[in-house]
């Protein structure tokens, strides 16, 4: 039998912080409705970058969180943008 190896495996920033305010949302004084919204993939990813601009978050920073959010399927659309800001 053969001794049980620990998987290493490493978590992204996302998938490693908490949604609890204490490092979990990167922006957590910006508030974002989504419930009852258009759930249209760019149209969420439109009304989360308006509110970073709103906000003056930083381009350079606009432009990281549309990559990050684009860069996989819908639900990790939706894990980044409450990464990223506060979601209703």
């Amino acid at each position: 039998m053969t001794e049980h190896q620990p998987h290493n495996q490493e978590l992204s920033d996302n998938e490693n912080e908490s949604k609890d305010g204490l490092g979990g949302i990167k922006y957590p004084d910006i508030t974002v409705r989504l419930t009852g919204t258009d759930g249209n993939a760019f149209a969420v990813l439109g009304t989360v970058r308006r509110a970073l601009q709103t906000a003056a978050v930083e381009p350079d920073e606009i432009d990281a969180f549309y990559a990050e959010a684009a860069s996989g399927d819908y639900d990790h659309l939706l894990t980044t943008c409450m990464a990223w800001v506060d979601v209703e």
